[in-house]
């Protein structure tokens, strides 16, 4: 497992379709959380036996007005195979209660927008942002769940960011 910390604006996802939302899904529309985003890709082993079930504990086990999780399937190989249909049933399988986007495809090469923008080296991928929406955490691989807790309980801890507006929205007191 690879870990990286960054202090930086985080870019919005480029997202084609959601599921499991009832609209778009927006980083400035997660303010005031803290929020993990799992990229994923269905056909990967290590997505299935360890990024989903942890992303699905973490949603289990904090509040979700305090933390929100979010799956990003980024296809970065056999595009045909992973197609939003094939999505929608893997979803309902797998039983995923959380929203889950589909990168954009790239019109450079096999992989997709937001996780070339991201600069992920593959799936599964862990992204981690505190509250005022700054990219915390990247981890690449199976991430150690008490790793992940321990990281997640850090980000709650810190205040929460002043109420105002800036370039990105408004923050309720």
């Amino acid at each position: 497992m690879n870990m990286q910390v960054q202090q930086q604006a985080a870019p919005e996802f480029e997202v084609s379709a959601w599921f499991n939302a009832p609209q778009p899904v927006s980083l400035a529309s997660l303010r005031g959380k803290v929020a993990a985003v799992y990229a994923f890709q269905m056909l990967c082993p290590g997505c299935v036996s360890h990024g989903i079930p942890q992303a699905k504990a973490i949603r289990q086990l904090f509040a979700q007005d305090e933390v929100a999780v979010l799956g990003l399937h980024t296809v970065f190989e056999h595009h045909d195979a992973m197609n939003e249909r094939a999505l929608a049933a893997f979803i309902h399988e797998y039983r995923i209660g959380f929203p889950v986007g589909v990168d954009q495809p790239s019109e450079h090469g096999p992989v997709p927008r937001t996780m070339a923008r991201y600069q992920m080296r593959g799936t599964p991928t862990l992204l981690l942002f505190d509250r005022a929406g700054v990219l915390r955490h990247s981890l690449f691989g199976a991430a150690e769940d008490m790793q992940v807790g321990a990281l997640i309980g850090r980000l709650l801890a810190e205040a929460p960011p002043a109420a105002g507006c800036d370039s990105v929205g408004c923050l309720l007191p």
